[in-house]
């Protein structure tokens, strides 16, 4: 595991924040927004407390007010400003800085008090498409620029599992409404990122459909059990990571090869599916580009 951060370059504030390197220094020499501490080689560095600073002017500044207005302000005065413009339209942003913090922090208590207050005015379908879409996919270029560790993505990663199992298991004591398919839900050998398959898993009982919910790096052998018990039934994968792009339409034709039939068909969603060949799928294979695309169908 990776040293944890608590020092950040200025690229890694401009990933974090949205703003520019280049903005970030004017903002600093002409209005002392941001007092950084320097390297030997005179190489700005940043702590938690100038992020956090930095985070809540951008949305002041998105809002609004000019940086030469917010520059005067005390230092008291910025997040008491952020919380008294903060509405139901500006939610999506204030949240996902939130979560940035609690995340850059390993603060679970802001996160819990984030979610909470976004749960009692949005549902958990809105919160999930309207704050940690947009946040998961900010984390995955966050984590290739290497401006967060492992650690920060998987102790975020696992409190939004942790909402989204509870919110499943209201959803799972309900009864079936729908009875035309099965869905059966299952990632490829080694694929371990399986956060996109349990919101998959949330929506289809939303609809009223039966899931069964298998989870990350299942043998393809293993799912054709399925079809000695249930009749009509969709295998439906999430690929992120794996099969590796070079692999993956060979992949593809193993699942067809040893799944589909008349009452079994394929879909496919995730980062990797651009790399599928779709002109020679079989017309029992879906290919969805995104997480919103698949949900329309069901």
């Amino acid at each position: 595991m990776n040293n944890i951060k608590s020092v950040f370059s200025i690229k890694d504030l401009e990933n974090l924040s949205g703003i520019k390197a280049h903005t970030i220094r004017i903002w600093e020499k002409r209005y002392d927004i941001l007092q950084p501490m320097r390297t030997d080689t005179n190489i700005r560095l940043y702590d938690l407390a100038s992020l956090q600073k930095l985070l809540n002017i951008t949305l002041l500044h998105d809002y609004g007010y000019k940086i030469s207005k917010i520059a005067t302000y005390p230092q008291e005065k910025i997040p008491s400003l952020v919380r008294e413009i903060i509405s139901t339209k500006n939610a999506k942003n204030h949240a996902i800085s939130a979560f940035k913090m609690a995340m850059m922090n390993f603060d679970q208590e802001l996160f819990f008090n984030t979610y909470n207050w976004l749960i009692a005015e949005k549902s958990f379908k809105e919160i999930f498409h309207q704050v940690f879409i947009p946040l998961m996919n900010e984390l995955g270029l966050l984590w290739q620029s290497d401006t967060i560790t492992p650690a920060h993505e998987h102790f975020v990663s696992y409190l939004i599992k942790q909402k989204l199992l509870v919110n499943t298991e209201k959803l799972q004591v309900l009864k079936q409404t729908k009875f035309d398919k099965v869905f059966v839900l299952s990632l490829p050998l080694n694929e371990i990122h399986e956060l996109g398959l349990m919101y998959l898993n949330y929506e289809i009982l939303l609809n009223g459909y039966k899931t069964i919910y298998l989870g990350e790096s299942m043998p393809i052998e293993n799912l054709k059990d399925l079809k000695k018990h249930f009749n009509s039934i969709v295998f439906v994968s999430y690929l992120t990571v794996q099969p590796d792009r070079d692999s993956i339409n060979e992949y593809v034709t193993k699942m067809t090869d040893e799944l589909v039939d008349d009452n079994a068909e394929l879909w496919f969603t995730g980062r990797l599916v651009e790399f599928i060949n779709k002109e020679e799928l079989s017309d029992r294979i879906s290919i969805f580009d995104s997480i919103s695309e698949l949900i329309d169908r069901i």
